[in-house]
Order: structure tokens, then C-alpha cells, then sequence
């Protein structure tokens, strides 16, 4: 379990001043300029140190993606774009950081760009964030006031910074897809490559990161590369934010150490799973994208990027929805299913075809009216689907089938049992005719 005195983000349930004041009563903006004094290498080789893996899902090492931007500036602006379009169904992280804790990001985006050697920052919030996009415009303001930020700042490193409104797409998430966003076209993914590090916003060299592995920047260098590398286990260090939902007896977003097991992370924060752990059935680790995991596979396991990867799921952007025995799943990933055709961008046809066929054949299957050959044809379509379009939208619409047919093929073969006893009689007609 993390200490206190380890917490990263010691206002995420926003019980003191969000504004600068407390948060220089927290630490914040303390010996900033010392960090930018010391060079674009040092900050990106502490971060590198540090062990730091992006927050946003995919768990890319973080100083190696800094490193990544050209050592030289050319004719072309270096630009940082912080990914603050939290859409993925079950997280609920970075929201808080921007409502409670809004400068620890705004001293991140500063760091992260004198290290990148970028002026300018833009941050893409949600478009249904509105208390978070206000607090953290004000807090933006209140740095610009205190010189901490703009141009001739006390820092030495002239960097402005600007708030994008999203308007609610959850494609817009995909770091390329913000990009045609942030230019005022529509939010489609581009073909990579070329990289947004080489041909990013305006096409020029670009880094795209999640606010929560920017806001945690500033501590690391505070702190050092080997207080954050000290937390968790080896690959998976540091801390992390955890947004648990669904079948437990308390709900909360939590602070805690990369790789704490699963069953500690419910007993001590969420006071157990409702109706005891016996009553647990599976649990959706990472956010809706990822596939779910068997309540015995999962117990035990520590909540970090390579134990979930193992068991073939992942921890995502650790967004833990749990579900138990009263949980229907075949319907719960149907409603997954769902969501993911609304929100395709159709622009790669395995995609904008298969998410709503594999929700139409869920649909049918939470009801029982299906063949038990088409469990395998869902299973081959998501294969189909898996890999080969232009963002990764596609695989996480077919990460969730997966898993249930994975672990739970025989819910649904038990389903397609019942009906063919029972049939209503009317559906199978219906059922007939529209085929």
C-alpha cells in the first residue's frame, strides 16, 4: 500500500484550495527553473530514469518519447499536446486532476516543454468537461499573472499555453485524430508514418501525452528519478491513479502504487466487492477497451501493465470496473459493442462494418437467438477487425468480445440453450424474416 508521504496528487478528492496558493502550499513550482537550467538532456534522461510509463493506456516509456523529438529546432516550432479527452467508459482520472489539482499539470506542460523544446503547449479537454475546462483556464491564468508561465517568465523559458474544447467525440482521444482536430478538421486518424514527433500538429514535431504523465513530472524531479523508480515492481514502477467502479461497496477513484494486487486494492479502498468475494464474477481492468478477466484469474494479480498482459488483458488506463454474479455478460459487452459503432469515425472499413455487426450478433446472443456456430464466426469477425486499421479503435472493439468469449463462451452457449427450449416464438419470426 502507498504511504502518504509518497502521494503524488495529495488534493484529488479536492478537500483544500485548488488555486495557486495551495498549490504552492503543496509543493508545486518549487525549483522549476533549477530543472530547465540544468538542460533538455538531464530532464529527459531523469524522466527516462524514472521508469515512467504514459498513463493513457498504452504504458509507452515516457522519457524515451520526449527523446524521441529532434535535437535540433529547425524552421518548424516544436509543439507539446496534452491528451485531456478522457472518453474511455470507466475513467475518470484526469478529470479530477484538472477540477482539484489543475497546476500540477500546468507545471508539468512547462517542464515537459522546456524539455522538448517547445514553446507552445495546447491541452484538448473533453468537450463535456466544463468545471474542469474552468478551473484549469483559471489556473492557466493565475500562472500567466505570476509570471510562472508566457513570455520573459521567471522560469527562463518562454512558454505559452492554450485550451482546446473538444466537442464530446471519443475518436478525438487517438492522438492523431486530436491533431486534424486541433487544425479545425475532422477528428480522423491519420496513417502513421509519418509520426506526430516528426509530423505532428501544423506538421511540425510534435508529443502527444496523457495529463496524468505530465502532471506527475514536476514531483519526479523534485523528488528524483529514484524515489519514483523505488515505488512498484520492476518495469511497472511509480504511482498510479485507479478509478474503480461497478459491484463494489464503495466506488473511488484512489492514488496507489503500480502492481498492488487486486484483491488489497478492493479490501482497502472500496471495503470489498458487494456480497463478499464470492459473488465476484470478472472484472474490466484497464476501461472498456480491454478484455475482461475471470474473477479467479484475477484475485491475485497485481494491477500493473505486464501481470494484466499476461493473463491477456491489460491495465489500460486502470479504470477497474467490477462486476459481479448479477451482472448479465453477455449484455454488458453487447452495450461495449454498442458504443464503439457510435462512436467509429468510419473511416476504415473493418472497423465502421464490424463494430456494428458485432453488436447486432451480441445482441441477438444476449437474448438467445443465435446459433452456437456463430460464437466462433463472432470470434474470427474480431480477428478481422484486430489489427488492421489505421488506429487502434477497431482493436478495442474487439478486445472486449474476445475476452468473453475467452472466459465466458459457455454463458453463452447455456444462453442459446434456454432459448432454443423456450423460444418466443414471435422473436424467432422476427428473426427470420429480417434474415
Amino acid at each position: 500500500m502507498l504511504a502518504d508521504k509518497d502521494r503524488i496528487f495529495t488534493n484529488l478528492y479536492g478537500l483544500h484550495d485548488w488555486g495557486l496558493d495551495g498549490a504552492r502550499k503543496r509543493g508545486c513550482w518549487v525549483d522549476v527553473k533549477s530543472f530547465i537550467d540544468k538542460g533538455r538532456d538531464w530532464m529527459v534522461n531523469e524522466m527516462k530514469a524514472s521508469g515512467l510509463r504514459g498513463r493513457g493506456g498504452a504504458g509507452f516509456p515516457t522519457g524515451l518519447k520526449w527523446s524521441f523529438m529532434p535535437k535540433q529546432i529547425g524552421e518548424r516550432p516544436h509543439y507539446l499536446v496534452v491528451n485531456a479527452d478522457e472518453s474511455e467508459p470507466g475513467t475518470c482520472k484526469d478529470r479530477e486532476i484538472m477540477r482539484h489539482d489543475p497546476h500540477l499539470l500546468v507545471e508539468g506542460c512547462l517542464i515537459a516543454g522546456a524539455a522538448m523544446a517547445a514553446h507552445v503547449g495546447y491541452i484538448y479537454v473533453r468537450g463535456e468537461f466544463i468545471r474542469e475546462r474552468e478551473h484549469l483556464q483559471a489556473a492557466i491564468d493565475q500562472a500567466y499573472k505570476a509570471r510562472l508561465i508566457g513570455k520573459n517568465n521567471i522560469h527562463g523559458w518562454d512558454f505559452d499555453l492554450y485550451v482546446h474544447h473538444g466537442a464530446g467525440a471519443y475518436i478525438c482521444g487517438e492522438e492523431t485524430a486530436m491533431l486534424e482536430s486541433l487544425e479545425g478538421k475532422k477528428g480522423l486518424p491519420r496513417m502513421k508514418p509519418p509520426f506526430p514527433a516528426n509530423v505532428g500538429l501544423y506538421g511540425a514535431p510534435t508529443t502527444i501525452n496523457n495529463v496524468e504523465s505530465i502532471a506527475v513530472a514536476g514531483t519526479i524531479m523534485r523528488r528524483g528519478a529514484a524515489w519514483f523508480s523505488s515505488i512498484g515492481r520492476p518495469n511497472n514502477v511509480g504511482t498510479k491513479l485507479f478509478c474503480i467502479s461497478g459491484h463494489v461497496n464503495k466506488q473511488c477513484n484512489v492514488e496507489e502504487a503500480m502492481g498492488i494486487p487486486f484483491r488489497e486494492l478492493i479490501d482497502k479502498h472500496c471495503g470489498g466487492i458487494r456480497g463478499g468475494w464470492d459473488n465476484l464474477l470478472a472484472v474490466i481492468p484497464g476501461g472498456a477497451s480491454v478484455p475482461c478477466v475471470p474473477a479467479d484469474e484475477i484475485i491475485d494479480c497485481p494491477m500493473d501493465f505486464d501481470s494484466l498482459r499476461n493473463l491477456k488483458s491489460g491495465l489500460g488506463t486502470a479504470a477497474v470496473i467490477v462486476m459481479d454474479k448479477s451482472t448479465d455478460i453477455i449484455r454488458a459487452i453487447a452495450r461495449l459493442a454498442y458504443f464503439y459503432k457510435h462512436e467509429s469515425c468510419g473511416q476504415c472499413t473493418p472497423c465502421r462494418e464490424g463494430t456494428g455487426w458485432m453488436w447486432r450478433v451480441l445482441t441477438r446472443m444476449a437474448e438467445g437467438r443465435a446459433e452456437k456456430r456463430e460464437i466462433d464466426m463472432l470470434l474470427d469477425v474480431t480477428y478481422q477487425i484486430e489489427g488492421h486499421t489505421i488506429c487502434a479503435l477497431g482493436d478495442a472493439a474487439a478486445w472486449p468480445v474476445q475476452g468473453l468469449i475467452r472466459h465466458f463462451r459457455h454463458v453463452i452457449e447455456e444462453r442459446i440453450d434456454q432459448y432454443s427450449a423456450n423460444p418466443d416464438h414471435a422473436g424467432a419470426v422476427r428473426l427470420q424474416a429480417a434474415e
